[in-house]
């Protein structure tokens, strides 16, 4: 019952939070292209996430007639309960699950997520979700790469796969000014891998008609966006404690959730901001960004990293 409770007390809040990122996204768009966004639910439009959620809940979930039942059903719960699953070995101070491989578990369980959105493109029996399928997967697999080189030259910094050592290495100098072409890459590729402007190329609404879910309607499609913001959250709050973690501060326990939750809100602004700012990506410009860029790069780094003591806070080196 404590574990139930406890994991509650996890998902809630961040259920809650995703729910007015969409109010940010929405308000911060708005102001940048000159108009209001929604201000009529609600005082300030602070009601407008309730409305939408209680909307696409009770509306008829409607299913077309050659997809594959199971599959259809399914995927959408899956994705959201992977992309909640993630969150478990976070340190917000205390993890869910305290895990040694911690790092290994987030990549693991970030490589699944292209399941759900494969099968969910499959399931729908479209070329146009099938297509957006096979592009997100395309595209997601591709910047996992980067992903993992760049956390695996922050294991060899830290000296351990746990998310708690990060804390231990960053007392002295923070990973951002440390490592700051790191930091750089592992930014755009989580907008990459999270399907965020400009390389939203699987939801491009004037060329894929949005992608994988473009069948999905209702709750499934709500879970699917769910999913989509909780991956961003989830990517801004591992940024936060890779590259800028509050710890460093020295600051007292109690103060660490809300600092950590101010980063990841202005990093989640910034994505926003990005969004507003630049074009939509061709496909060959975003894979030649990452085969041809970021991969040599990430790889000198790593080999640099391992050459290097296992970090600034005189842990022994990691071989």
């Amino acid at each position: 019952m404590a574990t139930f409770v406890m994991t509650l007390s996890y998902i809630i809040p961040i259920l809650i939070a995703v729910a007015f990122l969409t109010l940010v996204e929405r308000k911060m768009l708005s102001y940048m292209q000159a108009r209001k966004g929604p201000n009529i639910v609600g005082p300030f439009g602070l009601l407008q996430p309730v409305a939408d959620g209680v909307k696409l809940f009770i509306k008829e979930p409607i299913q077309p007639s050659t997809s594959s039942p199971l599959l259809f059903t399914t995927t959408p719960l899956l994705a959201l309960l992977l992309a909640l699953t993630i969150w478990a070995p976070l340190p917000l101070p205390f993890p869910l699950a305290d895990l040694n491989l911690g790092l290994l578990f987030l990549l693991a369980m970030s490589s699944l997520a292209v399941y759900s959105i494969l099968w969910s493109g499959w399931a729908s029996n479209s070329k146009y979700a099938l297509l957006g399928a096979l592009r997100a997967v395309a595209q997601t697999i591709s910047y996992e790469v980067t992903l993992a080189i760049i956390l695996l030259s922050v294991i060899m910094l830290s000296g351990n796969y746990s998310l708690n050592t990060l804390a231990i290495t960053q007392e002295p100098l923070c990973l951002l000014l440390s490592s700051w072409p790191l930091a750089m890459m592992w930014y755009i590729s989580t907008l990459a891998e999270t399907n965020r402007a400009p390389f939203d190329l699987t939801e491009g609404e004037s060329e894929l008609v949005s992608g994988f879910n473009v069948e999905y309607a209702a709750g499934p499609f709500a879970l699917f966006f769910l999913a989509e913001y909780t991956n961003i959250m989830l990517m801004n709050t591992l940024t936060a404690i890779l590259f800028l973690n509050p710890s460093m501060l020295n600051l007292p326990l109690e103060l660490f959730p809300m600092t950590l939750a101010t980063e990841t809100l202005l990093l989640s602004s910034s994505f926003l901001w990005i969004r507003a700012s630049y074009p939509r990506f061709r496909y060959d410009q975003l894979m030649h960004l990452l085969w041809k860029n970021f991969l040599p790069l990430t790889l000198a780094l790593c080999l640099w990293h391992t050459s290097m003591p296992a970090c600034y806070a005189g842990l022994p080196p990691c071989l």
